[in-house]
Parts: C-alpha cells; structure tokens; sequence
C-alpha cells in the first residue's frame, strides 16, 4: 500500500488528485467548524451525552453535529435520497430503463431529492431541538433549516467534485474523513478514561485487542471471494483455435460493501426525525426516549436492515442471469451443471449463500459497539460501523488508485 501510495505521488496526473481530493477534505474540516447561529452548543453537547444516538451521528458527521456547524447533517440526506431512487428503479420500469440510458437524469434526480429531504431533515432537527435555542422564533428556525440544507446541498457538491476530479468516491470519503477526524479525540477519551478509574485498564485493553481483531476480520471478509471454476469449449474459427482454458467467477464474500451499513444507518435516523415533527405526540416521546443506540430493539432491527440490503444491493450490482447467458455466448460451462438456466441457478445459489454470510458479519460487526458499551460500559462511538465503513473505504480508495497506476502503465507501454 505505501509503495502504491509512493509511485502515486511520483506521477503527476495522480499528485494532482490526491492534492485535489486533500484539498477538499480541508475545506469540509473548515466546514465543519463554521457554527449555525441561534444554537446553544453547551446544551447540544449535553444532549449527546444523554442520546447515545446523537452520539453516533456526531460521530459520522465528524463533530460537526456537536460543534452546530453547517455541516453537521452530513450526508445522510444524500445516501437517503440514493436509497430512495434506487428502490424506485427496481419498481418502476420506465425509471430502470432511464437508469440504464441516461445515468445523468439519476443523478440529477437523486440532487433535487436530496435538498428536499435535507430540507424536511432540517425541519425535524430545528423543532426536535428548540429546547436548544437561544431564540426559537420562526425566523431563527427558517435561518437554521436554510443553513442546514445549504451545507448538505455543498457536501453534496464537495463529494461530486471528489469523485469526478480526485481519488475514489467522494461521498463514501467525506463520511471516511468524519470518522477518521474523531479517532485522536477517541483515544484521549480512552486515556481520559482510564486514569480517572472509571474503568478497568485491562477492559480498555481487552477493548483495543478486540478492535485489532475487528479490523483483521473486517479486511479478510472484504477481501475474501468464492470462486466458481469455469470451462471454456476449444472451437475453430478458420484457421486458428480458441478456448480450451479453465477460469473463473469471484464471487466477493462482501460484493456489496459498505453500502448496506450506510443504507442502513440513514434508514435509522428517520424515526428520530420524523418524531421531532410531534414533540408533545405520546409515541414520538417513546420513540425519542427508547430508539436508541443501546437498546436491542433497535440493534435488531438495524441488522435485519443491514441483512436487507445486503441481499437487495447484491441483486443490483451482480446479475446471475447475464453471467450465465455471457458464459453460454462464449462457450463455457460449469463443471457438472448445464448451460443456460441451470447455470443461473446454481450462481444464485452460491450467490445466495456467501451473501447471508456476508450481510451476517456486516450486521454482528455493526452492533459490536452496543455490546461492548452494555458490558464493559464505556461510551464508544467508533465503533462497527465506523470501523467497517473506514476499512472499506480505504480498501476501494487503494484499489482504485492501483487501477489508476496499472491503467497508466498499460498506456506507456503502448507508446
């Protein structure tokens, strides 16, 4: 990975992006420190101490939610928006056929979703938290909401940018950046912890091993594929002779990556944000009261969301029906099964088994924090799901800029 990084830097076309991309995560740092007036921060730093939820979300958004800056919605709007119009692709016809024609009209489609949903996130915010206001008039909430979706609607934009003129995707490294932001505070926090006597140092070192240990798992289960062998016939076409070869299909072990967790986590934050909308309403108190990062009904359902769009993101990005008509086409089979739609089955069946256990791990590791801050606790917001989103993230960001650099090479050696 340094070598990769060091020929990267080596080459001015890479320099320049990984500069630009730098250059981008600065100005959403400076963002996130630029403060929405009319909040009182030390009465929303109370608050995510008492709302473990809000805690997490700080974490995402990179404190930017403690410090009430523009920014401190994230991109949670924007990954909203994405789920939204992807479900809808897979409903409507006429939207999966424009998806496949005009990949533009999604993503402008997707930018005007977001505002909105910003929009209305912003809304139940602003009303959730009127007991923080210095001034909770009509007009200093109209200030807040605009300021809020104005800075959803930039990191939009910054993510976009990072995407189109840096390195990897820019919105899965604006979230990257958040997390990462909070690790030097994580471990003084830890320290803090420690020599006060609030808790054991062998349960904060227990604590540090099993993140070793999560991060290794993390690595070996993105990395980790089912290869399903593949025969190719030998044919003549005039003179010469082709095929004869033995290959194969990887089947990833996590083929949809992060996306599910991210999914999942935004899907999560709606019921805290439609109950702001109802503050004297009997079920949003319940819902504010008991929704929260600790509690099992909620870790529960957060996996089985994760399990969801494990299965459903996998659907997408990997059709068993075309690689078998590919294989066909070509004149290859799998050993023992026949072409054609006996081969479709079989991948799906594969398929269908290394995705359970993938979305399985994604779920276990995306609420290992709740179980360490029940057992040991300590208030832990850098947890599975951070983990498993900086890993992933660092993992596709590196392999990209390996395809940049192998991409560069092959057009050398073509000169």
């Amino acid at each position: 990975m340094l070598g990769t990084l060091r020929d990267a830097l080596k080459t001015q076309e890479m320099r320049k992006k990984i500069i630009f991309t730098l250059v981008m995560f600065l100005i959403f740092r400076i963002g996130s420190h630029i403060p929405i007036p009319g909040i009182d921060k030390t009465q929303i730093a109370a608050l995510i101490e008492q709302v473990k939820l809000l805690g997490f979300f700080d974490t995402i958004s990179g404190s930017a939610f403690k410090n009430v800056s523009i920014f401190a919605m994230s991109i949670t709007p924007y990954i909203n928006a994405s789920i939204i119009i992807q479900l809808l692709t897979v409903i409507f016809p006429r939207l999966e056929a424009l998806a496949k024609d005009d990949r533009k009209k999604i993503v402008e489609y997707t930018r005007y979703l977001t505002v909105v949903l910003g929009f209305v996130q912003a809304i139940g915010l602003s009303i959730g938290l009127r007991s923080t206001l210095t001034n909770p008039s009509v007009m200093s909430i109209a200030i807040i909401v605009l300021s809020l979706t104005a800075g959803t609607a930039a990191l939009m934009w910054i993510g976009e940018l990072i995407t189109e003129k840096g390195i990897g995707n820019g919105i899965s490294l604006i979230i990257f950046a958040g997390i990462v932001s909070r690790i030097p505070a994580g471990i003084a926090y830890l320290v803090e912890y420690a020599k006060q006597g609030m808790t054991n140092v062998l349960i904060v070192l227990a604590f540090l091993v099993l993140a070793l240990v999560a991060i290794v798992c993390v690595i070996i289960v993105n990395q980790g594929e089912r290869r399903v062998p593949v025969q190719y016939a030998k044919r003549v076409v005039g003179r010469k002779m082709y095929g004869g070869q033995s290959t194969h299909i990887p089947i990833k072990v996590n083929s949809a990556g992060v996306i599910p967790v991210i999914f999942a986590m935004s899907l999560m934050f709606f019921p805290g944000t439609i109950a702001g909308f109802f503050p004297d309403n009997a079920v949003a108190s319940w819902i504010t009261q008991h929704f929260t990062f600790t509690n099992v009904w909620y870790n529960l359902i957060y996996a089985l969301l994760i399990l969801f769009f494990t299965y459903f993101y996998s659907s997408i990005t990997f059709n068993p029906i075309d690689v078998a008509d590919n294989i066909r086409k070509n004149g290859g089979f799998i050993p023992g099964i026949r072409p054609g739609r006996p081969t479709s089955d079989y991948i799906m069946k594969v398929m269908s088994r290394i995705t359970f256990f993938g979305g399985l791990f994604l779920a276990i590791i995306a609420v290992l924090p709740a179980i360490v801050m029940g057992f040991a606790n300590m208030n832990i917001y850098f947890g599975g799901t951070s983990l498993l989103i900086v890993v992933g993230v660092a993992i596709d960001t590196m392999k990209q800029i390996e395809s940049n650099m192998m991409m560069r090479n092959y057009e050398g050696f073509m000169k």
